[in-house]
C-alpha cells in the first residue's frame, strides 16, 4: 500500500505539496531568501514593463492591442529580447487556432445558422417562464461555446426582448392574425415598435385620470414583469461568459494558458489540448449553467414554482402569442440552403477531427498519421481549424454550377464561396490576435530576464498553506480583478507569475493556472467588466444594483465550483498529485526524489 505523493504526516486529508519537504527528503540545503528588489536590472526593467502594461491595460488609455506591442519595442532597448525573438511570439499555434476558429465562427454567422440554431431549440423547450430563461440560457451557452460571447449576446438579447414584448405588451390575437414582423430580431437596438408603444402608454396614462392610490394588482403584474425582464436580460449574458469556458476556442483566456503553457514548459506533452480541455471545462460550465439559472429564478421570479413553470392558465394566450412570433420567425428562415448544409456539415467535421486527433486515451489520427519520432501529433488544434477555414473559401455557397450574371443574361459566373475574404476583413477581431502575441511576449519576457525565477521565489511561503487553500484565494483574486479590467490582460498578467510560483513552492502548475483562467471569466458584477454585460445593460429595464445583486452571488458560485473541479475530477484528470518532470527547470528541486514519491505505509 502507498501513500500520496507529498502526503503531509500531520495531514490525512489535503495533499501537499511542499517543496521544503523535497528538499529535506534528497539531502539538499533550502535556496538562500530572496531579495526585496529584484538584483539584475533586466529584472527591473521587465518589470517595469508589466506594471506599465497592466496600468494601461486597466485603464485602457490606450487601446489594448496598441499596448500589447510594448515588447516590441521595450525589451530589445532594454537589453532583455532580441527584436526577432520578441517578434515570433506574436503568432504562435494558440493564435493560429483562435484565426482559424474565428474564421469558422464568421461562417456560421453569415448564413444564419446560430439563429436557426437558436429558434429551433426555443420552439422545442416551449413558453413557461422558468423553462423559457433555462432555454434562453442553453441555446446561448452552446452557440458561446463555438462563436464568440459579443456575437451570441448581439444575437439572443433582441429575440428574447422580441419574446417579451409578446408576453407582455403586444395584445394578444390581433397581431398574431396580422402576422406583424417583429423588428427586435432583426435590429441590435431597442424596437421602434417598442419605443412607440412605450409612448401610448405614457399617453394614455396622461389621458386617464390620476386615481388616488394606483391598483395594487395592476402595479404587482408591472413589477412582475420587470423582473422577468431583468431576469431574461442577465440570463442571456452570463450564460455567454459561462458557455465559454467550455472549449478551448469559447474564450480567449483558455487560449491564453495554452499559449503560456506551451511557451513556460515546452517539455509538456500538449497537456492543454480541445479534448482534455473540454472533459475538463465541460462539467463546470454545466453546474455552474444549472446553479445560474437556479440563482436567477429565484431572484428574479420568487419561489412560485408552480407559477413559473406555467402551470396556470392566465397567461396560456400570451405565451401562445410568444410562441407564434417564434415560429414565425423560424419559417421566414426557410427550409436549409445548400450553404447552411455545408457549414453545418463542415463544422461538425471540424468538432470531430479536435476531439480525435490526440485524446489521449486512444491514438488518435494526428498520432498514427502525423507523429513525429516520439508518436506526438504534428498536426495541432490549430492546423485542423485551419484547414476547415479554408475548405470554406474554396466550396460554393449554392448548389456547383454556373449561373448568369444578374443584369447580363449572355454572362455566366460560379456562386460565391462560404466565405470571402471582405467579410473576415470585417468581421475578424485582431486586435485580439495581437493581444494574444503581446502576452505570450511579456510571459516570455518575464522567463528570459529571470523575473519570473524572482517572483516565484518571493511567493516561497505560500508552501506552508494547503493547496486547495490557494486554489480558492487565486480563485477569488482573479474574480475580483478581471471586474475591472479584460479578462484576457487578467489571465495573461497572472499566469506567468503563477506558472514560477508553481515551481518555487513544488505544488502542479495546473494547480494554480486552471483556477486563475476559469475565475478570468467569472465578470458578472459591472456592466463594463464584459461585453456580453454591456449589450444586455444597453437595452434597458437594468440597473446597476440589479447586476451587481445578481453577480455577487455567480461569482461566489463560480468560485465554490471551480474550486471544487481542481480538487476533485481534475486530480486524475492532469495527474495533479505528482510534480510534473515536463516543469522542472535547472533552478528547481522540485521531483529530485522521484524515487521516494511512493512509500511503504507503516
Amino acid at each position: 500500500m502507498t501513500e500520496w505523493h507529498g502526503l503531509s504526516p500531520h495531514c490525512h486529508k489535503w495533499p501537499v505539496f511542499s517543496g521544503e519537504r523535497r528538499r529535506r527528503d534528497s539531502g539538499m540545503q533550502a535556496p538562500p531568501a530572496a531579495s526585496l528588489f529584484p538584483s539584475r536590472p533586466q529584472e527591473a526593467y521587465c518589470a517595469y514593463t508589466i506594471i506599465l502594461m497592466a496600468l494601461l491595460w486597466c485603464t485602457e488609455a490606450l487601446p489594448l492591442a496598441v499596448t500589447a506591442f510594448l515588447p516590441v519595442i521595450l525589451f530589445p532597448m532594454m537589453g532583455i529580447m532580441d527584436a526577432s525573438k520578441v517578434s515570433v511570439e506574436y503568432l504562435k499555434d494558440s493564435n493560429i487556432l483562435f484565426i482559424g476558429g474565428m474564421l469558422v465562427a464568421i461562417a456560421v454567422e453569415h448564413w444564419n445558422l446560430h439563429k436557426r440554431i437558436a429558434l429551433r431549440v426555443l420552439l422545442i423547450i416551449g413558453m413557461r417562464p422558468a423553462l423559457l430563461i433555462l432555454g434562453f440560457m442553453v441555446v446561448t451557452a452552446f452557440l458561446s461555446m463555438w462563436i464568440s460571447n459579443t456575437a451570441t449576446t448581439s444575437m439572443m438579447v433582441p429575440i428574447a426582448h422580441a419574446v417579451l414584448e409578446q408576453l407582455h405588451e403586444i395584445p394578444v390575437g390581433k397581431d398574431v392574425e396580422e402576422g406583424r414582423g417583429n423588428p427586435a430580431f432583426e435590429l441590435q437596438e431597442p424596437s421602434p415598435q417598442k419605443e412607440e408603444t412605450k409612448l401610448d402608454e405614457k399617453d394614455d396614462k396622461q389621458d386617464l385620470p390620476v386615481p388616488a392610490a394606483p391598483s395594487e394588482s395592476k402595479t404587482q403584474q408591472n413589477e412582475e414583469q420587470l423582473r422577468f425582464t431583468q431576469g431574461m436580460s442577465l440570463c442571456v449574458c452570463y450564460s455567454a461568459s459561462i458557455g465559454g469556458i467550455a472549449t478551448l476556442t469559447g474564450t480567449t483566456p483558455n487560449l491564453v494558458l495554452q499559449g503560456q503553457v506551451n511557451s513556460i514548459f515546452p517539455q509538456n506533452p500538449n497537456v492543454v489540448n480541445f479534448a482534455s480541455w473540454f472533459g475538463f471545462a465541460f462539467p463546470i460550465m454545466v453546474i455552474l449553467l444549472l446553479l445560474s439559472w437556479l440563482w436567477l429564478q429565484i431572484l428574479f421570479l420568487g419561489f412560485n414554482f408552480p407559477k413559473n413553470f406555467g402551470f396556470g392558465d392566465q397567461m396560456k394566450e400570451k405565451k401562445r402569442a410568444a410562441f407564434e412570433v417564434i415560429r414565425r420567425e423560424h419559417k421566414q428562415l426557410g427550409p436549409l440552403s445548400f450553404a447552411e448544409k455545408a457549414v453545418t456539415v463542415l463544422f461538425v467535421l471540424l468538432v470531430v477531427l479536435w476531439f480525435t486527433r490526440e485524446p489521449g486515451f486512444f491514438q488518435g489520427w494526428g498520432n498514427l498519421a502525423f507523429s513525429d519520432e516520439d508518436g506526438k501529433s504534428m498536426a495541432s488544434d490549430g492546423t485542423v481549424a485551419l484547414l476547415i477555414a479554408v475548405i470554406m473559401f474554396t466550396v460554393p455557397s449554392k448548389i456547383p454550377g454556373l449561373t448568369q450574371e444578374p443584369g447580363n443574361p449572355g454572362k455566366l459566373k460560379p456562386p460565391p464561396a462560404l466565405l470571402n475574404w471582405n467579410i473576415v476583413k470585417e468581421k475578424l477581431p485582431w486586435n485580439i490576435v495581437i493581444l494574444l502575441g503581446g502576452g505570450f511576449a511579456l510571459a516570455k519576457g518575464s522567463e528570459e530576464s529571470g523575473l519570473s525565477k524572482w517572483l516565484g521565489d518571493r511567493l516561497t511561503p505560500l508552501e506552508s498553506m494547503p493547496p486547495p487553500a490557494i486554489a480558492f484565494i487565486i480563485c477569488l483574486l482573479t474574480a475580483i480583478f478581471t471586474e475591472c479590467t479584460s479578462n484576457v490582460a487578467t489571465t495573461t498578467l497572472f499566469l506567468p507569475i503563477l506558472a514560477s510560483m508553481s515551481q518555487a513552492i513544488c505544488i502542479h502548475p495546473f494547480y494554480v493556472m486552471l483556477p486563475c483562467t476559469l475565475s478570468s471569466s467569472l465578470a458578472f458584477m459591472l456592466p463594463v467588466a464584459t461585453p456580453p454585460n454591456t449589450i444586455a445593460f444597453s437595452f434597458g429595464g437594468l440597473k446597476v444594483t440589479d447586476m451587481a445583486r445578481a453577480g455577487l452571488m455567480l461569482n461566489i458560485l463560480g468560485v465554490l465550483v471551480i474550486t471544487l473541479a481542481i480538487n476533485s475530477w481534475s486530480i486524475p484528470m492532469f495527474n495533479l498529485r505528482h510534480y510534473p518532470s515536463w516543469a522542472r527547470s535547472n533552478t528547481t528541486t522540485c521531483g529530485v526524489s522521484q524515487a521516494n514519491t511512493t512509500t511503504p505505509s507503516p
